[in-house]
C-alpha cells in the first residue's frame, strides 16, 4: 500500500509541476533544505538517501547493444509553461507517446536543469532537459537531451519568452508537436539505464534514456534560465553501484 502511494506522489508531482503544497516537505537545493538532506526532509522522501538506483549518475557505458530504436508518436501541442519553484516547466496536452521495449509511456511534460544533472563520461553539459513519460500501470520513462552553449536554441527561445516567470503561476504558450520534437537531436543515438526521479521522493524503477548528441543552447539563454531562480537546480551525481548502463 505504502509504495502505491509513493507512486501515486511521484505521478502526481510529474504531472502538476514540483512545486510544494501544504502536504509536502519544503525541500530545495541549497542548505538544509538542498539535495544532502532530502531523505530526512519527510518519511516518504527516504529512497533519496537509502535507495541504490538513485539518479542523475556519471554515464560511461558498459555495454555496448543495438538498442531498440525509440519510437516516438508525438501529436499533442503544449498547453502552458509554469516556474513550479524549482524547474521550469512546459505541460503537454493528452495524445503523445513514446514506445520503450515494446511498451507505450505517455508525455506529461518537460522541464530543465542547469548545470546538467547526469554526467556523460565526466562532461557535465551547460543545460539539460527531461521529457518525463508515464505508463498506463504509473512506470515513468525520462527522455534526457543535454545542452552545451554555442547558437542560440530557436525551440527554447519561444519558452524563453515567457521569462520571466511568477512562481507557481500557469502561463500558456503554444508550442506544436513538431516544435517539441525538434528539441530533440537528429540523431537519436542514445544510452539506456534503470534510475530514479532526480527530485523528491526520489521513486525508483525509471527508465532512462539520455540521446548522446548535444544540443546548442546560447550563453544568454543559459543565463536567462539561471537568473529565473539564482543558483543551481540540479541534484549532485549519484553512485551507479554496478547498473548496467548500455548504448
Amino acid at each position: 500500500m505504502k509504495s502505491k502511494y509513493i507512486l501515486a506522489l511521484s505521478v502526481a508531482t510529474l504531472i502538476f509541476g514540483s512545486g510544494c503544497s501544504n502536504h509536502e516537505a519544503h525541500w530545495g537545493y541549497e542548505g538544509e533544505t538542498g539535495p544532502t538532506y532530502w531523505g530526512s526532509l519527510n518519511k516518504e522522501f527516504k529512497e533519496c538517501s537509502l535507495g541504490n538506483q538513485q539518479s542523475p549518475i556519471n554515464i560511461v557505458s558498459n555495454k555496448d547493444i543495438n538498442l531498440e530504436e525509440l519510437l516516438f508518436d508525438y501529436k499533442a501541442d503544449s498547453t502552458d509553461v509554469i516556474n513550479n519553484g524549482h524547474t521550469v516547466q512546459v505541460n503537454i496536452a493528452s495524445g503523445s507517446s513514446v514506445e520503450i521495449d515494446g511498451k507505450k509511456f505517455y508525455l506529461k511534460q518537460f522541464h530543465f536543469h542547469t548545470p546538467s544533472e547526469n554526467n556523460i563520461n565526466g562532461n557535465k553539459y551547460d543545460l539539460e532537459a527531461h521529457f518525463v513519460h508515464v505508463a498506463d500501470d504509473g512506470q515513468i520513462a525520462v527522455v534526457g537531451v543535454m545542452f552545451e552553449e554555442g547558437e542560440e536554441n530557436p525551440i527554447l527561445k519561444k519558452i524563453w519568452s515567457k521569462f520571466p516567470l511568477e512562481e507557481n503561476k500557469k502561463v500558456d504558450l503554444k508550442l506544436s508537436a513538431n516544435d517539441i520534437q525538434a528539441i530533440f537531436p537528429k540523431n537519436r543515438d542514445y544510452y539506456k539505464f534503470m534510475g530514479s526521479l532526480t527530485t523528491p521522493p526520489c521513486s525508483e524503477n525509471v527508465k532512462w534514456n539520455v540521446f548522446k548528441t548535444v544540443q546548442t543552447v546560447s550563453k544568454e539563454q543559459i543565463k536567462l534560465f539561471f537568473d529565473t531562480f539564482g543558483h543551481p537546480n540540479n541534484r549532485p551525481i549519484q553512485p551507479r553501484n554496478g547498473r548496467v548502463i548500455s548504448e
